[in-house]
């Protein structure tokens, strides 16, 4: 098929442009400002390439590739079941949507993943950047978790290209530093998660850092009870970010790589 003979054209592509897209949005329609040039912005550009070089290292075979392998093997769930491609490529998204949910869930929960994915709350600001600051270490484990379902499941290879981009491009829309009118972003948040909505995620006040953790669908914070509707603070003026780390020298991109070897986040009274 065209789109899985054109893979890498079709992602970078998809990827590129939504960039260059989301940049410009926030540059003419700012929310906060934080996408003006900063440090961090680049300290974020840094963990991208960095990133995208280590799962090419570290992974011989990727999330689509290990699609075509199990499902031309009819491997999985779905190749046990034979359903048509119409019913199962959608059905595979969704279940791939679950399953980040509540792996993006987990990161918050368990104490020893929690110090992989704190550094993406560790940003101060909040702009299409933000959308790939991971940790090298979170960013493989996300990667070992996709490929385990992958195996498990035998999703068509469709539905796991078209999941990767949408992630991938989610990501960027949902981190930029715009927002939608008060209307509009109510009638999307009924399916789809918005700037707003992802931008209370990143509030420094940890009730609501643990709560709207859905990358693309926001019916799993209301079916499971993590949604928050507004922000204590006003979202322009909100601070964000995590309060122990705020100097700078913890915000340097040899400091982040450390980040998950110094102590845990710790509870407060006026976290509760």
């Amino acid at each position: 098929m065209f789109l899985l003979n054109n893979e890498p054209l079709f992602r970078l592509s998809a990827f590129a442009g939504m960039l260059l897209l989301m940049i410009a949005i926030q540059h003419f329609w700012p929310r906060r400002g934080d996408g003006r040039p900063a440090r961090r912005q680049a300290v974020n550009l840094a963990l991208a390439v960095l990133n995208t070089l280590i799962l090419r290292l570290a992974f011989p075979v990727l999330a689509v590739a290990l699609a075509v392998i199990v499902h031309d093997h009819q491997g999985g769930l779905f190749g046990w079941l034979a359903w048509p491609a119409w019913l199962t490529i959608p059905l595979a998204m969704l279940m791939l949507e679950l399953i980040i949910y509540w792996q993006h869930r987990l990161m918050h929960t368990l104490p020893w993943l929690w110090r992989l994915h704190r550094i993406h709350h560790t940003d101060t600001g909040f702009d299409v950047t933000t959308g790939f600051r991971f940790h090298p270490f979170e960013i493989s484990l996300s990667m070992g978790i996709k490929l385990g379902v992958i195996w498990l499941l035998g999703p068509h290879p469709i539905a796991v290209l078209l999941f990767e981009v949408l992630l991938a491009t989610g990501a960027l829309w949902t981190h930029t530093d715009t927002a939608l009118t008060r209307r509009l972003d109510r009638a999307l948040r009924w399916l789809f998660v918005t700037p707003s909505m992802h931008r209370i995620h990143h509030s420094s006040w940890q009730p609501e850092t643990d709560s709207n953790y859905g990358f693309h669908l926001s019916i799993w914070d209301r079916l499971f009870s993590s949604y928050t509707d507004t922000p204590k603070e006003n979202e322009r003026t909100m601070v964000i970010g995590l309060d122990e780390f705020r100097n700078e020298a913890d915000l340097s991109l040899r400091s982040l790589l450390a980040n998950p070897f110094r102590p845990a986040r710790q509870r407060t009274d006026e976290d509760t």
